[in-house]
């Protein structure tokens, strides 16, 4: 069992054992005790709750949970009064035994709110809750602490961004994502589906995308700077199967998927599966051989033509993606297009010319209007990074704020919705540690702590414009991030100090209680053990974790390379 102080993301409100208000019939003390016999009462708007806590805890416990009311069950409830102090995902979660009708209630604004709560009660069962099977003695006892918790989140936009063009994760471990996520009250998954180096998603009416965008001879290793490559062939992708599968695994966990097709730059797997994407009155590679799917990283020249018959290929794969997305926002990228092939181009000038553009900073603008304005019609908002800021950005779309504080400022006192996610701060791509052990180190050295201290809402901002600020994000860029244990290294356990950030009403950052997050950690560390997760310890890489030093090499690999910039 866990004592109360060592729920993460940290509750609004707490109250522990003994903590009782004077008349209270609460008992406060004792503990609350699970067996064969509690049941599992699901109000209407909390079945995939139920389903959700049959599956996890069943497994962990080995106990079913029946259904039925019960007074020494468990009670899932929608409540209006939840809703109206809390908001919709807040919720109140009483396991004193002094509610009416059951031993334990979580009551929640809303459905997503008897969702978190039901994953606080988990974390109350203890590390062992988080297993998946259980373990012996067979029928161990299992209680929880009686407690009383009120919370709510912080913000509606608490997101993680995968990268999974980089490098592919296969569906099951984009699945595993998505729990981890809920684990930690995240309730974004903003999925980076295309870029130069893959194309990640299949397009029906446009298979090449995938036929050939989705697979790259080989791989530069480690930083741009390297010269040793990964000569193994490397891609995959999903099927419209798939994503149906995942965004539907997403909505059980009250997680909103965020797609994401990069648009007019980070093209050129695009450009390689149909080149008349590209720009073809001016050369395309150095070489002069037709492009493929690129194996390095850094800002790639290749962008998209701006012209009509590009617009209407990618209405078209925006018509299947919205097919398949239910979300509100969808995320067109829109950063770091270099601009040169547009300014060599005769044909790219004739249209800013036909167009009235001043330069090439407002034909982006252009391509990015363009599609806010289809999306409106449909029903959805644009999000992009914050260059999409540059040359005039349309009323309604949203920025994601990726180069400091300032895009996010900017956009918000403009009145356009923001969601902070600085790579100074949030990129977990960056190394967590200044030592040469660090596998692939790049960019920033940013610690637990320097991602527990980050704050989301940028100082001076004028309450009209704060107002603006959706939330905050993690972004996950995988150049260097190979496999699914790389990735686990990569986030955690800083995901968990964002999540604390994106979830819990904390102080100014130079105020936050570290101390007292690290000591709730000690219990999360043994629940991330629990799920397997391959995090970095607080002592540094395990020997294992360590990167390895490939024959031969030499170079910025061999040590930290400080400040080099993330390879978006």
């Amino acid at each position: 069992m866990e004592d109360d102080a060592s729920l993460i993301p940290r509750p609004v409100l707490v109250e522990a054992p003994g903590a009782a208000p004077e008349g209270s019939a609460r008992p406060g003390n004792g503990r609350l005790p699970l067996g064969v016999h509690t049941r599992l009462d699901a109000e209407a708007g909390t079945e995939s709750t139920a389903r959700w806590l049959r599956a996890v805890l069943g497994a962990a416990t080995g106990l079913t949970f029946p259904d039925g009311a019960d007074p020494h069950g468990i009670a899932l409830r929608i409540s209006p009064d939840v809703e109206r102090e809390l908001g919709p995902e807040g919720y109140r979660l009483c396991t004193d035994g002094s509610a009416t009708g059951a031993a334990v209630v979580v009551e929640g604004g809303s459905p997503a709110g008897v969702f978190w709560g039901a994953q606080t009660l988990r974390q109350l069962l203890g590390p062992d809750a988080f297993r998946a099977a259980p373990l012996p003695p067979a029928g161990r006892t299992w209680d929880l602490p009686r407690i009383a918790v009120a919370d709510r989140p912080r913000f509606a936009w608490r997101g993680m961004m995968l990268d999974v063009s980089r490098h592919f994760l296969p569906k099951t471990d984009v699945l595993r994502q998505l729990d981890l996520l809920a684990a930690h009250k995240l309730n974004v998954f903003h999925f980076h589906l295309t870029d130069d180096q893959g194309w990640r998603i299949r397009i029906e009416r446009h298979p090449r995308l995938t036929d050939i965008g989705s697979w790259r001879t080989r791989t530069k290793y480690g930083h741009r700077a390297s010269d040793l490559w990964d000569e193994t062939p490397h891609g995959g992708y999903y099927t419209q199967d798939d994503i149906r599968e995942i965004v539907a695994y997403a909505a059980d966990r009250h997680i909103t998927v965020v797609p994401e097709i990069d648009i007019p730059g980070h093209s050129q797997a695009a450009i390689a599966a149909y080149p008349e994407l590209g720009n073809t009155d001016v050369p395309t590679s150095p070489d002069g051989k037709p492009l493929a799917v690129w194996d390095t990283w850094g800002i790639n020249p290749n962008v998209l033509a701006p012209t009509d018959s590009t617009l209407l290929f990618y209405e078209g794969v925006l018509e299947e993606v919205l097919a398949l997305f239910p979300s509100t926002f969808i995320h067109i990228g829109g950063d770091e297009c270099l601009k040169d092939q547009w300014k060599a181009s005769p044909a790219a000038q004739a249209r800013i010319t036909e167009l009235g553009l001043a330069d090439e900073d407002e034909l982006q603008s252009w391509f990015i209007r363009h599609f806010d304005t289809w999306l409106a019609a449909r029903g959805r908002r644009l999000i992009g990074w914050d260059e999409i800021l540059e040359g005039g950005l349309a009323p309604g779309a949203a920025v994601s704020s990726w180069r400091g504080y300032a895009g996010g400022i900017a956009a918000a006192e403009a009145g356009h919705d923001v969601v902070m996610c600085p790579e100074q701060q949030v990129y977990l791509d960056h190394r967590q540690g200044g030592g040469p052990d660090e596998p692939m180190p790049i960019g920033y050295v940013r610690t637990l702590e320097d991602v527990y201290r980050f704050e989301p809402v940028p100082p001076g901002l004028s309450p009209e414009a704060a107002a603006h600020i959706m939330g905050t994000q993690a972004n996950v860029w995988t150049e260097v991030m190979q496999n699914r244990a790389r990735v686990d290294y990569q986030v955690f356990p800083r995901l968990a100090a964002f999540a604390e950030v994106a979830w819990s009403a904390l102080p100014a950052s130079a105020d936050r209680d570290f101390a007292d997050f690290e000591r709730r950690m000690t219990a999360h560390y043994r629940r991330l053990d629990a799920l397997g997760v391959d995090y970095r310890p607080p002592g540094g890489p395990l020997p294992w974790q360590k990167r390895p030093l490939p024959e031969g090499m030499t170079g910025s690999l061999g040590r930290p390379i400080e400040g080099a910039p993330p390879n978006v």
